[in-house]
């Protein structure tokens, strides 16, 4: 294990985090927390409920600010930056519910999402200049390509709270990518979907990664998913990180185990 700790400190870094920590209160939520992502890798993170996986994904966001400990993204400190100043520097995540809105087309909420890419001004908006519509239209058609990656692209004028749960979350996916990622967080991406659906998810953001060169840290509570899907895994318990490693020494540590199980071999 120490040897491969080495090898990756050899290896480049997009996100690096050192000691993050996190209090609410009395309560460490998260405790001397490191990870190190590099670019295009796909790592696991994996823990108990309430292990701190997701106030991790909010502090890397912006939702939460830290404690204490350090947040880099390409060599650029954004511990403690707000929520829209990391999505500007290429940081995109969806969440454990599905976001979208109420009532409202699938491509209303896409457009949403195109906030850092409009180029037009609001008297373009209110007296619906050409810049308006040329710009209306070229994000129109890069929300529609988005959804096509995602196979729902025939469903952007349907009542996106309306469709069946597989489908928003290949919705909420695809908004993401409207936001330009180089790193993207998936929290629990799988929840709720059948086997089918979580196999077709698999395939697709495999597939997006490779396409967008993305770096991917993926929460997910079902573990052959995300045995078979990262190439290293981080596990933590009680705000703490446990163990690193791939997916078959994470299977054998034993702290893991004792994670999971609440008990030892013996």
């Amino acid at each position: 294990m120490d040897a491969e700790h080495d090898d990756h400190a050899t290896m480049p870094v997009i996100l690096k985090i050192d000691n993050l920590c996190k209090n609410f209160g009395g309560l460490h939520a998260v405790t001397g927390f490191d990870l190190s992502l590099g670019p295009g890798e796909l790592k696991g993170l994996i823990g108990p409920n309430g292990a701190g996986k997701s106030t991790v994904f909010n502090l890397i966001s912006g939702l939460h600010k830290p404690t204490s400990g350090k947040i880099t993204l390409e060599s650029e400190n954004i511990s403690g930056y707000s929520a829209d100043q990391i999505v500007r520097r290429g940081v995109a995540r969806t969440f454990q519910t599905v976001r979208i809105l109420e009532n409202r087309s699938v491509l209303d909420t896409m457009m949403t999402s195109f906030f850092l890419a409009y180029h037009y001004n609001v008297l373009d908006s209110i007296f619906l200049t050409r810049r308006y519509f040329d710009e209306e239209k070229k994000l129109t058609e890069r929300a529609v390509h988005y959804l096509s990656l995602l196979g729902v692209d025939h469903l952007k004028d349907k009542n996106g709270n309306e469709l069946p749960y597989g489908l928003q979350r290949k919705i909420d996916i695809a908004r993401t990518l409207c936001l330009a990622p180089k790193v993207l967080l998936l929290d629990e991406p799988m929840a709720g979907l059948n086997n089918r659906e979580k196999n077709e998810l698999v395939d697709i953001i495999l597939r997006l990664r490779e396409k967008f060169h993305l770096s991917i840290i993926l929460i997910e509570h079902d573990m052959r998913i995300i045995m078979n899907m990262c190439e290293s895994i981080v596990a933590m318990n009680q705000g703490a990180r446990i163990s690193e490693g791939t997916a078959a020494q994470i299977r054998q540590d034993p702290e893991v185990i004792v994670a999971y199980l609440g008990v030892t071999d013996a």
